[in-house]
């Protein structure tokens, strides 16, 4: 299972057992009273457990958020590493090439 839908697969089977408690408390022999206070607190315990999914997902989401933030800076740093190493070569490069005084280029390494 991917990370990407774990969230929504466990608020799929969070969903999927809330209805079947429900269902199945509507179905049992017992007082409506009783059956009332259970789906209440089943209720209640539902609740509590998309409330805790929702910030489990908030935390996810924001450690995704500094690791996506940390590559894009580490990238932009590599790119301007670049940038200034090919401005080097082609600095060595065009006085490899220039004419000196006397009018003939001049032989190094680069």
């Amino acid at each position: 299972m991917s990370e990407e839908n774990s969230g929504t697969n466990l608020i799929w089977f969070l969903t999927g057992a809330a209805l079947g408690a429900s269902v199945a408390l509507l179905l049992a022999p017992q007082p409506g009273k009783e059956t009332r206070e259970l789906v209440k607190r089943r209720a209640l315990d539902g609740r509590e457990a998309f409330a805790r999914g929702g910030r489990e997902a908030l935390d996810r989401g924001r450690d995704l958020y500094e690791k996506g933030k940390e590559l894009a800076d580490e990238a932009g740093g590599a790119l301007d590493r670049g940038r200034e190493r090919g401005r080097e070569v082609i600095s060595k490069v065009r006085a490899r090439v220039t004419p000196d005084d006397s009018g003939e280029t001049t032989e190094g390494s680069v």
